[in-house]
């Protein structure tokens, strides 16, 4: 963990308190961070969808699940 001072629109964090029943600013902005992350992940896979060739049988991918 490293330590940073940043200013906050103290509106927004009072919200992002409130939404996400945070109790410090601290875990507020790590939750956002991770949050924001998690999302642009997914976009990034998603935008994959198309483009790479794909060989297997789902039905077996399935059945490795249970």
């Amino acid at each position: 963990m490293s330590r940073t001072n940043i200013e906050l629109d103290e509106r927004l964090v009072k919200e992002g308190l409130r939404l996400t029943r945070k109790t410090t600013k601290k875990d507020l902005v790590n939750h956002a961070l991770r949050e924001l992350v998690r999302r642009l992940k997914r976009k990034q896979l998603l935008e994959l969808e198309g483009k790479v060739k794909w060989s297997g049988r789902l039905k077996d991918l399935r059945k490795s699940r249970t």
